[in-house]
């Protein structure tokens, strides 16, 4: 099945005292580029989140960002840190004289400072199972949305295979009648200049000529790799590097055509199957 590695989720789930919601956003990338954003708090859960996705996902830039807020209804108390909260105020009080036109230090001031307020205790193995639950349903409907953009992309890849290889058989026709062409064209342009020309040495010369010219390997070089793409599109497998690789290659079969072209229907038949691939490469960019 090809996948796309464009795709966004979003999943809530809610584990007492907290409603939890995972959003993971997916775009293209060479290889599997992972970046988590989590809670301080269940920075714990790294390890088994960045597993839970590699069984999902294994190419492309993905963003997991994990929203952890209390529940509305929870029954939601901090613990004060009184010792460090009573150190806080002794040392304030001492501080306060030493400046001039200090601004007085408020009741939320001290319970910004790290440690002053407690969390309440948490069943840390239930969040742990809660979160890696709904991580799941999230990649679920992650990998979902990547097959179905990946279906339309396989389709419109094999949509322009199809058209490259009918120019592939075009360029067949072209090849002879361009030879015939031009042995017609120099044979002509020899006995202008030679009345009586050494036919062996000139029928020696076009056919050194032919085969300096002729194509057909480069024909059915793009015929195997399309063949090979059409393969990989109903692979199971991620092969959007593969994809990308035999771009590369049949581009490359299409300039040696464009550059031994022999008539000018010819040169444009490159040109078209050079625009084809372009296309092709295009959205093979976006195959995992």
């Amino acid at each position: 099945m090809i996948c796309s590695m464009t795709a966004f989720a979003e999943c809530q789930t809610r584990a007492e005292p907290y409603a939890l919601r995972w959003e993971i956003r997916s775009v293209n990338s060479r290889y599997l580029d992972l970046i988590l954003r989590l809670p301080d708090n269940l920075r714990f859960l790294e390890p088994a989140v960045r597993r839970q996705v590699g069984k999902y996902v294994k190419r492309g830039k993905v963003e997991c960002h994990l929203r952890l807020e209390p529940l509305p209804d929870a029954d939601y108390r901090f613990e004060l840190n009184r010792p460090l909260i009573a150190a806080l105020t002794v040392a304030i009080r001492e501080i306060d004289p030493m400046l001039l036109k200090a601004a007085p230090v408020s009741p939320l001031d001290v319970a910004r400072w790290p440690g002053a307020l407690k969390e309440p205790e948490i069943d840390r193995e239930a969040l742990e199972q809660a979160v890696l639950a709904g991580l799941s349903r999230a990649l679920e409907q992650l990998a979902a949305a990547r097959r179905r953009e990946g279906e339309q992309l396989a389709a419109f890849v094999r949509q322009r295979c199809q058209t490259l290889h009918q120019a592939v058989e075009t360029a067949r026709r072209l090849v002879p009648q361009a030879l015939d062409a031009i042995r017609e064209k120099l044979t002509a342009r020899v006995e202008e200049i030679c009345s009586e020309p050494d036919r062996e040495r000139l029928e020696q010369e076009l056919v050194y000529l032919a085969q300096k010219l002729d194509v057909t390997e480069e024909l059915d070089r793009l015929d195997t790799h399309l063949k090979e793409v059409d393969r990989l599109l109903g692979s199971d497998q991620p092969v959007g590097r593969r994809l990308d690789f035999l771009c590369q290659e049949m581009n490359r079969e299409a300039n040696t055509l464009a550059a031994k072209a022999a008539s000018t229907a010819l040169t444009q038949c490159a040109l078209e199957m050079k625009v084809l691939i372009e296309q092709i490469r295009e959205q093979v960019q976006n195959i995992e």
